[in-house]
């Protein structure tokens, strides 16, 4: 019997500890939403939820509590927090621009930008001092208008020859790093001029993801289509670095820096795909947590690794054909979740 015993206590072939697990979820009261990015303001406990017909949402992750609104914000999709200026501003899905002061939420202005539909996100580089919104899907171009972080003054704009451009990310020397969504490029660009220095076809579809990575000097990439990647890219030449698998439907990435890990928020097969970096040049599969369905986007607490996502409830039509029909979100479902690393 002693023999049995010890038998059971071996932990079967293969068996792996989680790498995160479920530290919290709570439902919020809502309406039939659809919602886009999630962002965390640095050094505090306040997530802005971006949840389009719901507004721009304050959450207190500590608390796991709604405890907060920006006023004329029905439309949000793409929040930037910037403390040093106290200003936060949100792409919305009228093609508007909106401002805020970050500590009071007091609303600044709404100013419209685009007219021929929505904005997608704003992304801040510190080297111009210049935030960039960045237009939805469209027919042919892409437009970008670009801002003084510091006044909300609009500087300029320009167009790209792109059906749509997902957010660009900065390397802080100067240069951003802009995703061409459904043609396989990444476009290196001066940040002061918008002035293309590079562009490099990455042979993956619908590039959705990009990060630039400062203490290892890369690129990261995530990749959306049939078989999904995540992608390290050398930010001088382009050259591939890395190439493994993720799961299906990106639409987050963020870095741990204590744990040097890179986790990807996957909506399509409901998973977090965690990523060890080795090195700058090494780079291996840890595994996929399981989340909720659609939980697509995703922000990291700088301090504890804690990954927070956002679902809701669906029901989906029956399909007619090729077309799949879009999701009718169920009013008070919409959960915000929080999973914590393990140690």
């Amino acid at each position: 019997m002693a023999a049995i015993a010890a038998l059971a206590m071996v932990p079967a072939a293969g068996a792996a500890d989680p790498l995160y697990t479920l530290d919290a979820a709570r439902t919020l009261a809502s309406s039939d939403t659809d919602w886009d990015y999630i962002k965390l303001e640095p050094g505090t406990p306040r997530l802005f939820i971006a949840r389009r017909k719901d507004g721009l949402s304050v959450y207190d992750v500590r608390e796991n509590k709604l405890i907060g609104q920006v006023e004329n914000s029905v439309g949000a999709n793409g929040p930037l927090l910037l403390p040093q200026f106290d200003r936060g501003y949100v792409a919305m899905t009228d093609g508007s621009l909106l401002i805020f002061e970050l500590k009071s939420l007091k609303v600044i202005e709404r100013r419209q930008l685009a007219s021929d539909g929505g904005l997608n996100g704003v992304v801040y580089d510190p080297k111009s001092r210049h935030v960039f919104a960045v237009v939805g899907a469209r027919t042919a171009e892409s437009a970008w208008y670009v801002i003084d972080a510091a006044t909300g003054k609009s500087l300029d704009s320009k167009a790209f020859p792109f059906r749509k451009m997902d957010d660009p990310s900065p390397d802080g020397k100067g240069h951003l790093f802009a995703p061409a969504r459904y043609d396989k490029l990444l476009l290196k660009l001066d940040s002061a001029t918008l002035a293309e220095k590079a562009r490099w076809d990455i042979g993956c579809d619908q590039v959705v993801a990009v990060e630039y990575h400062a203490p290892s000097d890369r690129i990261m990439v995530g990749c959306r289509g049939d078989k999904p990647v995540f992608l390290v890219i050398h930010p001088d030449t382009g050259a591939e670095i890395a190439r493994l698998p993720i799961g299906k439907g990106i639409d987050g990435m963020g870095i741990d820096e204590r744990r040097h890990r890179i986790v990807t928020t996957n909506g399509g097969d409901a998973s977090l795909t965690v990523i060890q970096q080795d090195g700058p040049d090494n780079y291996r599969l840890l595994g996929n947590v399981q989340t909720r369905p659609q939980a697509r986007v995703m922000a990291i607490d700088e301090g504890d690794g804690r990954i927070f996502t956002v679902t809701a409830d669906a029901t989906f039509g029956a399909s007619t054909g090729d077309a799949t029909p879009a999701p009718i979100f169920h009013p008070d479902s919409f959960a915000v979740l929080a999973y914590k690393p393990a140690e």
